[in-house]
């Protein structure tokens, strides 16, 4: 409990390049935040507890964590990171680490998913009756909300790893996922993008060939995700995103390739986040406000 009589939640957005860590009343009330290097999970970890002990006494704790993750409450290996391809952090377990050192309820799920929750209640899905949030980095995932509740299913989706239909002009680069080669997260992520074009896309002209491949593949995915869900708001976040025009060239192909079928209309949208570079980092305290 902090000064004002209001509870402490502490929040975790867990990436693999750093951990936004914070501590607030509420997800829009952040009191302060710190930012650390994502290392080995000893050094990371103890470092984020150091700092969370500094801030005074939390009572709960929300991590939205980089994946694959387990969701499962019922198995030993709930709040573990899985097979991740992040070398060191396969099968760390990393909400039973803070329970340990702190005994206080966790929450945690995927950073999309968290994000997802954030913008659906405090950002650009505000009304709305669906959000899907999609981040397009490092690598490319998805969070889905519906009437308020992310989708787990037996897991949590994996949208990153559908496959597109290929571009007339982008038939011969394999893919760089380690997985499955050519899916959408090996072929539109930041990593797949500077493989093939030696650059970022917001490195490149407006008028590259690159800009409207990637913005085809990601089209895919929004049509996909309307056609199969009916959302009704889809968030593009992450790095790529940051390219000029590119949300709105997504969203006009997105449109192109629905050909005016869906019923839900000018319902559907596609959108920047409201909640900018906070929406995982918000999320997290979501989920530590839940529990």
């Amino acid at each position: 409990m902090s000064s004002t009589g209001k509870p402490l939640l502490g929040g975790i957005e867990a990436g693999g390049t750093k951990f936004v860590l914070a501590v607030g009343h509420s997800p829009t009330e952040i009191i302060e935040r710190h930012e650390i290097p994502t290392r080995d999970p000893a050094t990371t970890l103890a470092q984020a507890g150091d700092w969370f002990e500094g801030q005074g006494s939390i009572s709960s704790l929300g991590i939205a964590s980089f994946g694959p993750v387990e969701l499962d409450r019922s198995s030993p290996l709930w709040g573990h990171i899985t097979n991740t391809p992040k070398p060191g952090w396969e099968n760390c377990d990393l909400a039973g680490y803070f329970a340990k050192r702190f005994g206080v309820p966790i929450g945690f799920d995927t950073d999309v998913n968290g994000a997802a929750l954030a913008e659906y209640q405090h950002g650009a899905g505000k009304g709305a009756s669906s959000l899907a949030y999609i981040t397009v980095g490092t690598g490319i995932g998805g969070g889905l909300v519906l009437d308020g509740q992310a989708v787990h299913g037996a897991a949590h989706p994996e949208m990153g790893h559908i496959f597109p239909r290929r571009h007339n002009d982008d038939r011969e680069f394999a893919g760089i996922c380690p997985h499955h080669g050519d899916c959408l997260e090996g072929l539109a992520s930041g990593p797949a993008i500077k493989a093939r074009w030696g650059a970022s896309l917001s490195e490149l002209p407006t008028d590259h060939l690159a800009q409207e491949i990637i913005a085809l593949y990601l089209a895919q995915l929004a049509n996909s995700l309307i056609a199969m869900t009916a959302v009704e708001i889809i968030v593009l976040g992450g790095g790529v995103m940051k390219t000029d025009g590119l949300t709105e060239r997504v969203a006009r192909m997105a449109s192109e390739l629905g050909a005016r079928y869906f019923p839900g209309g000018s319902k559907h949208k596609i959108v920047s986040p409201d909640l900018d570079q906070n929406a995982g980092l918000a999320g997290a305290l979501m989920l530590a406000s839940l529990v």
